[in-house]
């Protein structure tokens, strides 16, 4: 991406190197260290990438092979980050003692704008301040700094709760933790879980708490001894609806390896039929 700002001037041409090899010092670290700050930081990070080699690729005379490997490389990237593998490793380098954690599926319909937007603001609002301000462009770049500063805050909070949704299995039951829908982490003690069973992706049915917002696959069903009351997530800080129900539904990653290692831990466990 360097050849691409070889034209800027200096003072602006420096801070876009120095950007360039702090995202990447960055990307490295959330690879070495996984945590759900650095995994958030890192789905920023690879598209944001991804996005300059496609501009690269455009603004090259001629498609090279080193730009077309280039190009394929940072996408591949970009995937993998996307992948359960880093999210799961993120999230089980925060377990505490004998519990294991397994992602929630992502809403499918946050990728179809939502998710890539704050995404790309969340980069805008770093890098468009410091170019703008080595660039001598003084007003501008102050208001894009208290602009992208609000920007960040509001959509890095946002995007970092997608990093934190788990199911957890814990030596007492399993914990459905999950600031999207419910208030407060929920634990649902051993003995009072009568079964956990693989679901299809149809729609819940009536009585179930459906926790999955519109994710199908990995679909899982937890049904319990007697009703139990959860508070939903409100939009605001303070207050959320309470609902009364023996089953809930939520969609996890890696759904098998979770069911196996849940009967392992002696929870009723029912195996899908074919």
């Amino acid at each position: 991406m360097s050849t691409s700002i070889t034209s800027w001037s200096e003072s602006p041409r420096i801070a876009c190197a120095i950007l360039l090899w702090l995202a990447w010092a960055a990307g490295l670290l959330a690879t070495l260290a996984p945590r759900p700050p650095t995994l958030t930081a890192l789905r920023v990070i690879a598209p944001a990438f991804a996005i300059g080699a496609v501009a690269v690729a455009i603004d090259s005379a001629a498609s090279t092979v080193a730009t077309v490997s280039a190009l394929v490389a940072t996408f591949v990237c970009a995937l993998l980050v996307s992948g359960h593998d880093i999210a799961s490793a993120a999230a089980n380098a925060i377990a505490y003692g004998d519990e294991q954690r397994y992602p929630l599926r992502v809403p499918p319909a946050l990728f179809l704008g939502p998710l890539p937007a704050a995404r790309l603001l969340v980069m805008a609002s770093v890098v468009a301040p410091v170019l703008l301000l080595a660039d001598g462009v003084i007003v501008l770049g102050v208001a894009a700094l208290l602009v992208g500063a609000g920007l960040l805050v509001v959509l890095s909070r946002s995007l970092d709760s997608l990093s934190r949704r788990w199911a957890v299995l814990v030596p007492a039951g399993f914990v459905v933790v999950d600031p999207l829908t419910l208030a407060d982490p929920v634990l649902f003690l051993r003995e009072h879980v009568r079964e956990l069973a693989p679901e299809p992706p149809a729609g819940a049915p009536d009585g179930t708490l459906d926790l999955r917002l519109g994710a199908g696959a990995g679909s899982v069903s937890g049904r319990f001894d007697s009703a139990i009351d959860l508070t939903r997530a409100a939009r605001g800080r303070h207050g959320g609806e309470t609902v009364t129900t023996d089953r809930i539904m939520f969609a996890v990653a890696r759904r098998d390896e979770m069911l196996r290692a849940a009967a392992d831990r002696r929870l009723p466990v029912r195996v899908a039929t074919t």
